[in-house]
C-alpha cells in the first residue's frame, strides 16, 4: 500500500457518528487519537480510501482556528473514486444505512462514469464516482 500524500480533512460535531459513517463508505482507519480525559473528543483521526486516497479529521474544538469558513463542519466537499459503475450505487447504499441522506440520484453524466451525492449528519457533500479523471 501507497503512502497517502494528499487529504481530504474535515471538522466533525460528532467524531464517533463520523467514523461510523466513513467505515461504511469503505473508508480503513488508521489511527485516531482521543482527548485522554474526554475520549469523546477526536484531537486527530486519520483514514485510508482505496489505494491512495486519505482522509484527516478531527472534533470540533471551538477554538480561533475554527472561526475560518474551511473548519466549519458541513463546508466540505470529498469525491470518492470507486471501481465500477456499479460500487456508487453500493457505497451510496451503505452510506444511506449510516445516516447519510442522498443529495443526487445515482446518474451518468457525459463526460462518463457513473454518480451520486451524499450528505453526512454535519451536512457534507460525499461525490461518489465511478470515473477515475484523466
Amino acid at each position: 500500500m501507497t503512502t497517502p500524500q494528499l487529504y481530504h480533512c474535515l471538522r466533525s460535531t460528532d467524531a464517533d457518528r463520523t467514523i461510523a459513517f466513513l467505515t461504511a463508505l469503505g473508508f480503513t482507519e488508521k489511527l485516531v487519537f482521543r482527548d485522554p480525559e474526554d475520549p469523546t473528543i477526536v484531537h486527530h483521526a486519520q483514514f485510508q480510501w482505496r489505494d491512495h486516497g486519505g482522509l484527516m479529521l478531527g472534533s470540533v474544538r471551538g477554538d480561533e482556528e475554527e472561526t475560518a469558513p474551511w473548519f466549519r463542519p458541513g463546508a466540505s466537499v470529498c469525491n470518492l473514486v470507486v471501481p465500477s459503475d456499479e460500487q456508487v450505487d453500493e457505497v451510496l447504499r451503505r452510506g444511506v444505512e449510516a445516516g447519510g441522506r442522498v443529495a443526487a440520484e445515482p446518474s451518468e453524466p457525459p463526460h462518463g462514469g457513473r454518480t451520486a451525492g451524499l450528505l453526512d449528519h454535519d451536512g457534507n457533500y460525499w461525490n461518489i464516482d465511478s470515473y477515475p479523471g484523466e
